[in-house]
């Protein structure tokens, strides 16, 4: 199970729809395929996508906030509102929903529900509700039915892969060990603690290198909280602010943007990053210095990250007049006011200490993140050839080459986004749980004849960077002669 050669290994060898899990095709080694029979759609046709055997996009249009100039979490909201045109209701499958009287009820806090208002909420229903408990309730809300179709084509058939696996780790999660969930809340306790204890330390006694090893601890940290903020509301989230982040703006563009729409024009860790880190294999948009020239450059742009997201925050607060802050974005003002309150020295000078911080952390943070699952050329991106109405699990394992150096140890995975895949498709479950779930993960992909596929750190970083300067799109199809 792991990465080892290009091209890439059958990363969807099975599409199963239908009665009984026939799939459309059998299992494969992918070869060209005959660009006539699929669908090729360019951000200036904003052409619709028929319905055929292949396409280059998992949705049915060009994204209308990818025109905006200024993409931001609330530019994607309005465009995926005035995408998906549900009427201001929620959308899951092919029913409209009136949730407006659940906000307040739902178990896992009232911004899920308010901030998706008006959009089809179909995958985070999916990944986010593993038993069947949120089903039956849905009945009690639904208004009528939708009138057109999705505008994503991720299909979730009951004899698919999705819901296969979902089924089985709903019956596992009654047998496994929950004390590691516990565990995850300890390693993220003391790392909090420890970048505390390190920012005072290294003002008192003027050590940058103590201060660098603090944003260290600030980057795990903040990755280790990514753990809690998938989750119902709880503290340990608010420890995603501790460096100019929100959790409320990463749980649209990371939890509802990301996790649902990996490597697609629907994928905000993909867009905000764009034009300096161009992912996507479009020879139309990427120069040769957005190719080559972003090796260089790239980790200026891992350290700056931090500040820019913030400041881009205030710059669409002056621009639109709606302000998205609130009390909990404040957090980031508690590391340097301890440290000014424990020490003799002048708050300039803390200032001067905090800077370097963030900038370590925004590093450590940038260059585990875009290395750690998604960036590789053996990995699906928008633009490439794949199956159209694929099904959701498929998808996220053909955007997913999972690290194999961090599996097996709770703090690793905890601190560098381990356990990829199946975080994805079960984002709600704590990282340290996810391993018990291997023995039912390897069963079902067997079954469907998926690849789990492993990489260690150096390969992660050599194929990131090969993603950066590829432009020609790869053929994730297979030749028609294999079709059932």
């Amino acid at each position: 199970m792991s990465c080892s050669n290009l091209p890439c290994k059958s990363i969807i060898d099975k599409i199963a729809t239908g009665a009984g899990g026939v799939s459309f095709y059998s299992p494969v080694k992918w070869t060209s395929f005959e660009s006539s029979s699929a669908t090729m759609t360019s951000p200036e046709s904003n052409g619709a996508l028929n319905n055929n055997t292949a396409t280059q996009s998992i949705t049915a249009k060009w994204p209308s906030y990818y025109r905006h100039p200024f993409r931001t979490v609330n530019q994607w909201l309005l465009g995926k509102r005035r995408d998906d045109d549900t009427g201001g209701l929620w959308r899951i499958h092919d029913s409209l929903y009136d949730l407006t009287e659940f906000i307040n009820l739902h178990p896992g806090g009232a911004d899920w529900i308010t901030c998706t208002k008006g959009t089809d909420i179909t995958e985070a229903f999916e990944v986010h509700h593993i038993g069947g408990r949120a089903e039956q309730l849905l009945p009690k809300y639904r208004v009528r039915a939708a009138e057109a179709p999705r505008f994503v084509r991720f299909t979730f058939d009951d004899s698919g892969f999705y819901r296969t696996l979902k089924r089985r780790v709903q019956a596992k999660l009654a047998t496994i060990d929950k004390r590691a969930a516990r565990t995850s809340e300890v390693i993220l306790d003391s790392l909090l603690c420890a970048s505390f204890i390190l920012a005072c330390v290294a003002i008192n006694r003027h050590s940058y290198l103590l201060g660098a090893l603090c944003g260290l601890f600030v980057a795990w940290t903040m990755i280790g909280a990514h753990n809690f903020f998938h989750r119902k509301d709880n503290w340990r989230m608010l420890a995603f602010n501790l460096a100019f982040f929100s959790y409320r703006e990463w749980r649209v563009a990371h939890a509802i943007s990301h996790h649902l729409f990996p490597n697609s024009l629907l994928d905000l860790e993909i867009s905000l990053f764009e034009p300096w880190l161009c992912w996507l294999p479009s020879s139309a948009r990427k120069n040769l210095l957005q190719r080559f020239g972003s090796w260089v450059y790239g980790p200026i742009v891992y350290a700056a990250m931090f500040i820019f997201e913030f400041g881009k925050r205030w710059l669409e607060m002056m621009w639109t007049r709606k302000s998205s802050f609130h009390a909990d974005d404040a957090i980031f003002i508690l590391l340097p006011l301890t440290m000014w309150m424990t020490s003799n020295t002048c708050f300039l000078i803390v200032l001067k200490m905090w800077f370097l911080i963030v900038l370590v952390a925004s590093f450590v943070f940038g260059a585990i993140g875009v290395n750690a699952a998604h960036h590789h050329p053996e990995i699906v991106h928008s633009g490439d050839l794949i199956p159209a109405d694929i099904d959701f699990g498929v998808y996220q394992l053909a955007s997913i080459i999972d690290r194999a150096d961090v599996r097996g140890s709770h703090f690793r995975v905890l601190v560098s986004f381990g356990d990829h895949s199946l975080h994805h498709l079960f984002p709600t479950l704590d990282h340290g749980i996810l391993s018990q779930l291997y023995p039912v993960f390897y069963e079902t992909c067997a079954e469907f004849q998926l690849e789990h596929r492993e990489q260690f750190m150096l390969q992660a970083v050599i194929g990131q960077h090969q993603q950066l300067a590829r432009i020609e799109p790869n053929n994730f199809m297979p030749s028609k002669q294999n079709y059932k």
